[in-house]
């Protein structure tokens, strides 16, 4: 949830420099397909960091190993979709009906703040998840072991931090 809101500040951030209102209808599905992409790279960046403590890896070198490993991935993810929206963000469409190049239509005119909501959204979240994310994992970690809310791996029965089973 925490690339929810990471995503939401890049949102309207973008939203304030590109001077547009918030649109409820065009906003929100902007944000909620933001939300979609930027937890699906969370969890898959979470999941794989668990896997690799599963393996006997410790919490700080699975986290970075994760990280590294989930980079290219997630950025290419995060480019592609910004690199597709960029003619809508610009306003630029193609009218097939007379096969020219137009700028500032009705329809991208319309669709204009899905597009800077999540080109913006995307790029602040991306950049973050790949810092914040980890970083969180890492310390809610070691809090739940300071708590006690924990489950040893068998192999190493005395509960090492950095060699905890996930949960």
């Amino acid at each position: 949830m925490t690339t929810v809101v990471l995503s939401l500040i890049g949102a309207l951030m973008g939203l304030l420099i590109c001077d547009l209102p918030f649109g409820i209808i065009m906003t929100g599905i902007g944000v909620i397909s933001l939300a979609g992409v930027v937890v699906n790279n969370a969890i898959v960046l979470l999941a794989y960091t668990r896997q690799l403590q599963a393996q006997g890896m410790d919490l700080l070198e699975a986290a970075a190993e994760a990280g590294v490993t989930r980079l290219r991935p997630v950025m290419l993810t995060a480019m592609t979709t910004i690199t597709g929206l960029i003619p809508m963000a610009v306003g630029i469409s193609f009218n097939v009906h007379t096969f020219t190049w137009a700028t500032r239509s009705e329809s991208t005119q319309w669709w204009r703040n899905m597009a800077v909501v999540v080109i913006f959204g995307l790029a602040f979240a991306t950049l973050l998840t790949l810092v914040v994310v980890p970083s969180l994992y890492v310390m809610l970690s070691r809090l739940r072991l300071r708590l006690g809310f924990h489950r040893v791996d068998a192999e190493h029965p005395r509960g090492n931090p950095d060699t905890v089973a996930p949960l």
